[in-house]
């Protein structure tokens, strides 16, 4: 008897977790440091215009410094010291005592270490400056491999620490511990407000009054988005808006991939079009040597073209979705909303004045949030602050108009608001954790980013302009898969680029032009973006469905950059 073997079908196999994902995207980092020997640069404080007008300054990366990390050559060292110890001159220019000098020649030459050098003001930054590359033993690259296990107290950091020392990373004001504290606090004043009922009672009041013309809301709000992450450099921001977007789209009959892209993608569409964030584009001009929001017209032309196309791819997706829910990828993820949704609209409530009260204090934090921000400078702990005064007042609220709550119940939707996002806040210490491995950010810290970085700008030279600014656009677009902090990876690719250009006859506003459009269109893909995975985090989308759509959306932006960098070479831009 013949037996047939049943046929496996691809189509429902499981997608991996997040946190796989991440873990396996840790251990390739981690064997890449095998292979890949650890570099640094000397740096130094660059001033430069701001998009106010004011003098800001900048740590960069100095181009000719680059060296490999070698072990140092004690016997050249050493004699160099004791020649230091006697010339007073050289001593005071550097600021270093004749004492401190003499107390390490008395240790001997054997016990010579940076370390020690260091601690007498000796950095290796000041002794590659006094005696070049002679300060190196060369006959060894080393490489800034973690271990296997360890902290920072007990052995060192070892990769598998990778989530704590992910999660503590950097302070208050940015990845990963700030945007991890920003999302459960957000979290949990959304939960008070979700639990005053408002936000679902508001939707359906605009529905009823706005049958049939749901197409005209998906257009309109990603420009809006756009022209915030245009103006202000919106990103982190988007998180909480997205949690009120994502009933509200799936409610019109759209998706939760079509409301992550309105708000998230349509944010970074403007940050990569930019003609004047002050995190991005000035910053990086301001590196460059280049007039600050020079080429703001050509910009603000890119910037209308290219957020009104992808306005019109996202709509082809969001009518396909509409016609057929099914066809979605986050379909079965959605139920979640369609049946509290479902639920709601069965309850019937009426849009009570309570509720009308609390939606009005919502639109008056967010206009307080983006005063703040555009006009003070406010950041993650203030907006932080001021969604947490958002779920407080609407709490309040609520119990006054009895909306069906009391007091204790405003600290319980606190509570499970901000349990709802904890998962995606680790997520976020997780992704940081992929460049620690790598070595970190830093410049001035030895680590394999910075051979890569150095590597692949030295693939640069000798090639023709056309060739070349294309090329740079897809070096800007690869390393903004691992860092994604704007101003960062123009701190660390702009210093390299800008002499670069001018060696292969590219404009330095057009080295501009790639970094800006590589680093914005692929914050909406990376997953290692902080701010993207919040944002998916809220939506309930795991990343690698999320990465079935995005991945032709970022081939179509991948289109549209290469159309006008080729455009800004055609007509010079300066």
């Amino acid at each position: 008897m013949e037996v047939k073997q049943k046929k496996r079908d691809l189509t429902k196999m499981k997608t991996p977790h997040t946190y796989v994902i991440i873990f396996i995207v840790v251990v390739a980092a981690w064997l890449l440091t095998f292979v890949v020997p650890a570099g640094k640069f000397s740096t130094t404080e660059v001033q430069y215009k701001d998009a106010n007008g004011e003098t800001a300054s900048r740590t960069v990366l100095q181009q000719s410094t680059f060296r490999y990390d070698y072990p140092l050559d004690k016997e050249f060292v050493f004699d160099k010291l004791e020649d230091l110890a006697q010339d007073p001159q050289e001593l005071e220019k550097l600021e270093i005592s004749e004492a401190d000098v003499q107390t390490v020649l008395d240790e001997g030459e054997k016990s010579l270490s940076q370390e020690k050098l260091d601690g007498i003001a000796l950095t290796d930054d000041a002794l590659y400056d006094l005696y070049g590359d002679k300060i190196y033993d060369k006959s060894e690259k080393l490489h800034k491999t973690a271990k296997l296990w360890g902290t920072d107290d007990f052995g060192g950091f070892g990769f598998l620490n990778f989530v704590f020392e992910g999660l503590v990373s950097g302070d208050k004001y940015g990845s990963a511990v700030g945007i991890a504290a920003l999302i459960l606090v957000v979290g949990g004043a959304f939960g008070i407000i979700m639990r005053t009922g408002a936000i679902d009672a508001g939707i359906y009041a605009f529905i009823s009054k706005t049958r049939g013309m749901e197409k005209f809301a998906i257009p309109l709000l990603f420009f809006a988005f756009s022209l915030g992450g245009a103006t202000f450099g919106m990103a982190e921001e988007v998180i909480p808006f997205s949690m009120v977007m994502v009933p509200f789209v799936i409610a019109l009959g759209y998706d939760s991939i079509v409301a992550v892209t309105v708000t998230y993608v349509a944010s970074q569409v403007g940050n990569a079009t930019s003609w004047m964030s002050p995190f991005s584009v000035a910053v990086a001009q301001g590196i460059a040597g280049i007039p600050v929001l020079s080429g703001a017209t050509f910009r603000l032309i890119m910037w209308v073209v290219v957020t009104a196309l992808s306005a019109g791819y996202l709509m082809i997706y969001a009518e396909r979705i509409r016609k057929n829910p099914l066809r979605s990828e986050v379909y079965e993820s959605d139920e979640y909303f369609r049946s509290h949704i479902e639920k709601t609209a069965n309850e019937n409530k009426p849009f009570l004045w309570g509720h009308k009260l609390i939606l009005l204090e919502m639109l008056a934090v967010l206009v307080w949030i983006i005063w703040g921000v555009t006009q003070k400078g406010y950041y993650i702990p203030e907006i932080a602050s001021q969604f947490f005064v958002m779920g407080l007042i609407s709490g309040i609220t609520a119990v006054l108009f009895k909306l069906d709550m009391g007091w204790n119940d405003i600290a319980k939707s606190f509570q499970n608001g901000a349990a709802d996002l904890a998962g995606t806040a680790i997520v976020v210490g997780m992704a940081k954790g992929i460049l620690l491995v790598l070595g970190g950010s830093d410049a001035n810290v030895a680590s394999a980013l910075n051979t890569i970085l150095h590597s692949i700008g030295g693939l640069l030279t000798g090639v023709p302009a056309m060739i070349g600014a294309w090329v740079m656009y897809i070096f800007q677009s690869l390393f903004n898969l691992v860092v994604t902090s704007n101003s960062g990876q123009a701190a660390l690719t702009m210093p390299i680029m800008a002499p670069l250009a001018d060696l292969i006859n590219v404009p330095r506003q057009i080295a501009v032009l790639a970094y800006q459009l590589g680093a914005g269109f692929v914050d909406a893909f990376t997953p290692v973006s902080a701010s993207l995975i919040g944002v998916l985090g809220v939506a309930r989308i795991e990343w690698v469905k999320w990465a079935k759509f995005q991945i032709k959306m970022q081939g179509f932006f991948f289109v549209l950059g290469t159309i006008f960098i080729m455009i800004a070479i055609a007509i010079g831009l300066q």
